[in-house]
């Protein structure tokens, strides 16, 4: 190999080990910190997998995180009855209503958009995992301004010991696929999931004003 050549690759690189090395840039959050939301609606997720419990499970999970973060979360319940009673029950309907009109029926500060990606198991040879992925935005009911967005995923098979071998292998698989026929095991992934998109902590939300880490963040 040529010096030349030897000097162009080592420059090469340096400038792609530099690339990797450089943090990436953090949101900017300005938007989120005028608006200054209290109370969050969360509409019924639209769900993208093939799995139909994807949406009203996950929506099972987003209360405990939004809420320990510091917001008002309006109750599921209520907000799907409020829906129902309205004649929209299919979530990718609720997604397309105004934003005035969902301010002006539940006094929200923000609106919390949802979209499960992935949920469910998926099955090799000699194992299966539940993967649940979801990506999010948060919007100011008011303005209509985009406060903060993000995605995440979660999946069973996190730190799942496969050095038992062939047959610990295969008695993993088993039970994995006896869970899945009998119970719904994507109900632990997807709370793992919601976490992560929606805790300040790990999803890049802000803290909500009922936090004492409110404003410090």
């Amino acid at each position: 190999m040529s010096l030349r050549l030897t000097s162009v690759l080592s420059a090469a690189c340096m400038l792609w080990l530099s690339a990797c090395s450089t943090p990436s840039a953090k949101p900017d959050q300005s938007d989120f910190r005028h608006s200054k939301p209290a109370s969050i609606l969360v509409l019924p997720p639209v769900n993208q997998s093939p799995d139909i419990r994807g949406s009203l499970t996950f929506y099972a999970t987003v209360t405990r995180p939004l809420s320990e973060a510091g917001y008002y979360v309006f109750p599921v319940a209520m907000v799907d009855a409020t829906f129902k009673e309205n004649g929209l029950s299919m979530a990718d309907d609720i997604h397309q209503a105004p934003l005035s009109k969902l301010q002006s029926i539940f006094g929200a500060d923000a609106v919390l958009y949802i979209t499960v990606q992935k949920y469910g198991s998926s099955y090799v040879v000699l194992d299966s995992q539940t993967e649940v992925s979801a990506q999010a935005r948060l919007v100011d009911a008011r303005t209509g301004t985009l406060l903060w967005e993000g995605q995440a995923s979660a999946s069973d098979a996190e730190g799942r010991d496969n050095n038992n071998g062939l047959a610990g292998m295969l008695i993993n698989s088993v039970i994995h696929q006896l869970a899945s026929n009998i119970g719904n095991p994507g109900h632990q992934v997807a709370k793992l999931a919601s976490a992560r998109l929606l805790s300040p902590h790990s999803g890049g939300m802000l803290y909500g004003p009922r936090s004492p880490y409110y404003g410090k963040d």
